[in-house]
């Protein structure tokens, strides 16, 4: 039989024998090679150094700015005294007090880019010029700064950009008409150049008051995009837009009436204009009742009474269920 100290020799060597198989599957680690091997040469092997490279994040110095390339706005105004007098008049003036930022964030350069060769040259093709971009490029240089915040972020997603209306088409840096926003022309006559259409609805006997100045079109429509149709400033039911007015009619009710809710108020009002008062898509207030009002199937709205013969003492709903929008005591809608 085998002594306990042959056991323990025979198993020490096992285990030297096993660790020496082990390692010789393990594969050898080859030369790291490529973007990851040069930042690590670059930062000494730093953990940061090594997920930026595997990531394709830039260096900043790939991006950096040339300072000897821009000459500044004085030198632009030495030769375009005009287009300087209306840069003074505008809001962008300020961007020469952007030192931290560096100068391609200031003066007549932040648009235009630098501007040293066409300074030296007077070769147009030297400096950006608006007219020879397509929309979006353009587009794009205004939002280099006005991407921030609700109102711009949506515009390269927007109704008016798809339709190849960028920036400069209403807004105008050197021949603004009307200097808050440097818009082309007041609302809105600026917004009926292209939305022909609606323009008749703010002439009929009926209608929200944008021809007389006291409301505009961007107070319900986010001209630079939104995430609904028509770019309504609104929920998707629409009812929160008309209810920044209409505060009487916001509730919260103990009974709502349902359509408010599902469809918004666009269900029973035209938004723009109508021969009907109250904006009502329909002449007869019983019409507009009955289109969900009636015996049907599939409607979830309640049938009108048997004894509603549509006389004309019937024809009104609104003489008895004056509580339309909504009731926190009836129903019915009878009480408020």
């Amino acid at each position: 039989m085998p002594t306990k100290r042959g056991m323990w020799i025979g198993l020490v060597v096992a285990i030297v024998l096993l660790s020496l198989v082990v390692a010789a599957k393990q594969p050898k680690e080859r030369p790291k090679t490529g973007p990851v091997a040069a930042a690590e040469n670059k930062s000494g092997g730093g953990q940061e150094a090594k997920k930026d490279a595997v990531r394709g994040k830039p260096k900043t110095e790939d991006h950096a700015v040339d300072p000897s390339q821009y000459v500044g706005t004085e030198t632009c105004i030495s030769c375009h005294e005009e287009q300087g007098k209306s840069f003074d008049r505008g809001p962008h003036w300020k961007t020469n007090l952007a030192k931290h930022q560096g100068p391609q964030y200031q003066g007549c350069e932040a648009c235009h880019g630098p501007g040293k060769e066409h300074a030296e040259s007077a070769d147009p093709s030297k400096i950006i010029r608006f007219g020879g971009l397509s929309r979006e490029e353009s587009s794009k240089r205004c939002l280099s700064c006005h991407q921030f915040g609700e109102e711009h972020s949506n515009f390269l997603r927007s109704a008016h950009l798809k339709n190849n209306v960028g920036c400069i088409d209403c807004h105008s840096v050197h021949s603004a008409k009307v200097n808050r926003q440097l818009l082309k022309a007041a609302q809105p006559a600026l917004c009926y150049t292209c939305h022909q259409e609606v323009k008749p609805d703010f002439s009929k006997p009926f209608h929200h008051r944008v021809n007389e100045g006291l409301i505009n079109c961007s107070n319900c429509h986010n001209q630079h995009g939104g995430f609904l149709d028509k770019q309504l400033r609104s929920t998707a039911a629409q009812d929160q837009l008309c209810f920044s007015c209409h505060t009487d009619k916001a509730g919260p009710f103990a009974w709502e009436h349902a359509p408010i809710k599902t469809e918004g108020c666009v269900a029973c009002h035209t938004p723009h204009g109508s021969n009907n008062p109250r904006l009502l898509k329909r002449s007869q207030v019983n019409l507009l009742c009955l289109e969900c009002h009636t015996l049907t199937i599939d409607t979830p709205a309640p049938n009108a009474p048997s004894f509603h013969n549509q006389a004309v003492k019937y024809q009104a709903c609104t003489m008895c269920h004056n509580s339309i929008h909504g009731s926190n005591s009836d129903r019915t809608f009878f009480k408020p």
